[in-house]
């Protein structure tokens, strides 16, 4: 495949999502043969939500290469075009950074100081912060990073 599609990636995005359906669903039917809710996961479940987790990155990976590259890469050099709209979405990323971090840091203190530890808050606030750090990448790869795309012939010295 020479062009880079965001079919294969939305696919699997939408594959994905039936899969984390499909495990939510069968958690329902499980509880509606027990006639409760039960505490732990099923076999089934975990391996429908880990397939689907691949599947997730799998199709958030191809969808970021898509809108980092574009469809076709074209060989030489590219320079980037100044613009001020990804330096105020910079700006703007790098202070949510700085608050989520300071949340971060109180929230530690705070676990510190009386013993209550919520590790879900503190999860969901570490996966903020790196995907902010992420989005921050994203923006300086695309709209300020030189590329320079080569190219080879077909038939290289490689024996293969």
């Amino acid at each position: 495949m020479y062009r880079n599609d965001p079919i294969l990636p939305t696919f699997a995005l939408i594959l994905a999502a039936g899969l984390f359906y499909a495990a939510y669903l069968d958690g329902r039917h499980i509880a509606r043969l027990l006639g409760h809710v039960p505490e732990e996961l099923s076999v089934g479940q975990i391996g429908l939500m880990a397939f689907g987790a691949v599947l997730l990155l799998y199709g958030l990976m191809g969808l970021v290469s898509y809108w980092l590259e574009g469809i076709e890469l074209r060989p030489g050099r590219h320079f980037p075009t100044p613009s001020t709209a990804p330096v105020a979405a910079g700006v703007i990323l790098v202070l949510l950074l700085t608050a989520l971090s300071g949340f971060f840091v109180r929230l530690l203190v705070y676990s510190a100081q009386t013993g209550h530890n919520p590790t879900w808050l503190q999860g969901l606030i570490f996966g903020s912060i790196s995907l902010v750090v992420a989005a921050l990448f994203g923006i300086y790869r695309r709209f300020f990073g030189r590329e320079e795309v080569i190219t080879e012939e077909e038939k290289s010295e490689f024996p293969w």
